[in-house]
This record gives structure tokens, sequence and C-alpha cells, in this order.
């Protein structure tokens, strides 16, 4: 049984050593209208060797949003469509998936259902402000908690190879 190596990816700055127009993505893409697109994932999609590779990663609960956006990006890649064409057929995509996962009888992970624990609002810092001042009964604060930006000491001089000079 042979070792799999853990760290087997590109040397950084590898991309930068091909010639200009070298990689499939530097390409014209083949296909090149969002119709052409979905048809070629369709087709792709309908093939018995996709369904029994995508049953056992809707089993796993892997969302479908996260599935389509892999076979999408995996195309750009491929050179076979560019990335705003690629974006514009995901929801084709992803319905095809929601598809194919009824047609199997799995319950399946959308990616599109709405957490009640994270909001799209909890990633802007007003959000996270606004349910902060709404639960603020829940949450227990002590005094000790609390951060004085005076208590705060500066660092040190900066010391080493990469410090700056004064």
């Amino acid at each position: 049984m042979q070792k799999e190596r853990l760290l087997d990816a590109p040397i950084p700055g590898m991309s930068l050593t091909h010639e200009l127009g070298a990689r499939p993505w530097q390409q014209p893409a083949r296909l090149t209208t969002v119709t052409e697109v979905s048809e070629h994932y369709l087709e792709r999609m309908m093939l018995p060797a996709f369904n029994n590779s995508l049953i056992p990663v809707m089993e796993m609960g892997i969302p479908l949003t996260t599935v389509a956006n892999t076979l999408q990006l995996a195309g750009v890649m491929d050179g076979t469509h560019s990335v705003d064409t690629g974006l514009l057929v995901l929801p084709v995509i992803i319905e095809t998936l929601m598809l194919l996962g009824d047609e199997a009888g799995i319950k399946y992970n959308t990616g599109l259902e709405d957490n009640a624990e994270l909001t799209q609002s909890d990633s802007i810092g007003t959000g996270i402000a606004e349910k902060l001042i709404r639960n603020k009964d829940k949450i227990n604060m002590d005094e000790q908690s609390e951060i004085v930006v005076d208590d705060i000491k500066p660092e040190e001089e900066p010391t080493g190879l990469m410090a700056r000079r004064n």
C-alpha cells in the first residue's frame, strides 16, 4: 500500500512559469451561450456514471449549491465555458440536481434554506449589532469582561529580519 502525499499541491508562483495562453482557462471558451452551457451540463448529468457518484454525495448532506459550484468551476478551468456563463447556469444545475435527488428518493440539502442561527445580515456588522441590542436581556456580561483601551500596552519595538527601521 502506497502512502498518500499530504502536501501534493502546486508550488507558489508555479502558474507564472507557463506561457500566457497555455492554460485552458486562458483560451476562448468552447461554449459561449447560456443555452449551450446548460445543454452541456444537462447531458453530462443524465449519464448513469454521474448519478452513481452524485447519490453518495447527496446522502452525505453536502449542499447542492456546493456541488453545482464545483461543477461549473471545473468547466471554467477546463475551458468549456467562461465564468459568467457558468454563474448564469447555476440555477439550472441546482434544479437538475434536485430532480435527480427526487427521482432517487434521497433527502438532500439544497444549501438554499434559511438557517435560523445564521442569516445574511449576520455577516454585516450592523446586523450583528442589531441582534445584540434585541437580545440584550439574554446576554450576561459582567463588568470585568469589558476591555478598557487605556489598559492596553503598546507592543515593544519590533525586532528581527523583517522589522521596519525607524
